[in-house]
C-alpha cells in the first residue's frame, strides 16, 4: 500500500475528512494544508483507518498489546523520575540562604512589615502547600530584587 493511500479508511471517515477539509478551506487554509489537517483530525479521533468486519478485530488486538506496553513503559519512567527528584533534594545551605535573603528584604522595608502581617493572617486559612508556595514566591522575589539592585550598582560603576 503506497504512502498516503486512503483505502484503509471507512466511507464515514472519508466523509468526515472531506467535511473538515471544506471548513479549513473556508477559514483560509491552503488546499494541501486543509487536507493534511483533515486527515490528521480523523486519525486523532479514530486512531487511523478502520476496516469493517474481521480485519478490524485483528487490528484491535494489536492496538491493545501496544497500549499495554506503552503503559508499563510510562510507569517505569515515572518511577525513574521519582527516584531522581528524591535524590535531588535541595541541600540545607541553599534553603538557609534563601531564608536569610527573605529576612533581609523584610527588614529593609518597614512599610512591608504591615503587609507581611496581613499575609500571615491570610495564610492561617491556607493549606500547608499553599503556604509553602507563597513563602517560596516571596523568597524568590526578594532574591530577584537584590540581584536587580546589584546589577544596577555595577552598571552605574560605583
Amino acid at each position: 500500500m503506497p504512502r498516503g493511500d486512503k483505502s484503509a479508511y471507512t466511507d464515514k471517515q472519508k466523509r468526515q475528512a472531506e467535511h473538515i477539509e471544506e471548513s479549513e478551506r473556508e477559514r483560509g487554509a491552503s488546499e494541501g494544508t486543509a487536507e493534511r489537517i483533515a486527515w490528521a483530525t480523523v486519525n486523532k479521533q479514530d486512531g487511523g483507518g478502520k476496516r469493517s468486519g474481521s480485519a478490524r478485530k485483528a487490528t484491535k488486538k494489536v492496538a491493545r498489546k501496544t497500549t499495554a506496553k506503552k503503559a508499563s513503559a510510562s510507569k517505569a519512567t515515572a518511577k525513574k523520575v521519582a527516584k531522581k527528584t528524591a535524590a535531588k533534594k535541595t541541600p540545607a545551605k541553599k534553603t538557609a540562604t534563601r531564608k536569610t535573603a527573605a529576612k533581609k528584604a523584610v527588614k529593609k522595608a518597614p512599610a512591608k512589615k504591615a503587609a507581611a502581617g496581613k499575609a500571615t493572617q491570610k495564610s492561617a486559612s491556607r493549606s500547608t502547600a499553599a503556604k509553602k508556595a507563597a513563602k517560596t514566591r516571596a523568597a524568590k522575589k526578594a532574591v530577584r530584587k537584590t540581584a536587580a539592585k546589584k546589577a544596577a550598582r555595577t552598571r552605574s560603576g560605583s
